[in-house]
């Protein structure tokens, strides 16, 4: 089974989309999967949903995606995202929406699961630490399930005795007994201090997962931010990665 890029939290970001997808080619990766919040926060939802829709092997929704689809109200966000989710709703249209409509938080039909936030709450719940992690592993059926929602790369193994620890996300990882939790971290919003976006490689015949990063045109995608009238947090926020 050939390799495949999982990304995540690519959040309307047309320029980092385009950088990762190029730099995964270059690589020789052809296949690729979406873990949700397609849309939300930067200027090319559009775009990015027909890229995902089109060329995502899997693609699943994310709370963005769920609140710009109808799914849920605009009142569970700050005051900024609302302000981006409807942005985005308007910019999308209702037959897009209707399109984002249609994907589910989860998916399970393989043998890598697929949650957009955890494995106890699909929507919601960020795992950020043991605490987190440890219920969504001890309830997992898979080797690997695959997250994301925090915009934070990580990875969390229960070992087959049940104790859970946390394993660097700087270095190629490799998926031994018991199971496995991975989160590629944010393609189009990185928080945890690298502007880069953020992604992952799963190589099944070897079980091993790589954490990449990809420079892209921050420029870009703040220049589109501030013409479509956004929130100016979401055009600052990308250059220091947070």
């Amino acid at each position: 089974m050939s390799a495949v890029a999982v990304l995540s939290d690519i959040h309307s970001n047309r320029q980092a989309l385009d950088a990762v997808l190029e730099d995964a080619a270059a690589r020789g990766i052809e296949r690729w999967w979406c873990l949700g919040d397609i849309v939300g926060y930067a200027a090319d939802p559009g775009y990015v949903l027909d890229a995902c829709l089109t060329g995502a092997e899997r693609c699943i929704a994310g709370n963005h995606d769920l609140v710009v689809a109808g799914h849920l109200p605009l009142a569970v966000f700050a005051s900024w995202a609302q302000e981006a989710a409807a942005w985005t709703r308007l910019a999308l249209g209702p037959d897009q929406c209707a399109r984002l409509a249609r994907l589910a938080p989860m998916d399970t039909d393989h043998d890598v699961h697929l949650f957009h936030a955890s494995v106890l709450d699909p929507v919601w719940e960020y795992v950020v630490g043991l605490e987190e992690a440890k219920p969504s592993l001890d309830t997992a059926s898979a080797h690997l399930t695959c997250i994301g929602h925090t915009h934070v790369p990580a990875a969390w193994h229960r070992r087959p005795d049940g104790t859970v620890e946390r394993v660097p996300a700087d270095e190629p990882v490799t998926l031994s007994a018991g199971r496995w939790l991975v989160n590629p971290g944010s393609v189009g919003q990185p928080r945890d201090q690298d502007p880069r976006a953020a992604w992952a490689v799963l190589h099944p015949g070897d079980g091993v997962v790589e954490f990449m990063r990809t420079r892209y045109d921050v420029a870009g995608a703040q220049t589109a931010i501030r013409a479509a009238g956004l929130p100016e947090l979401l055009a600052e926020r990308l250059a220091e990665g947070f």
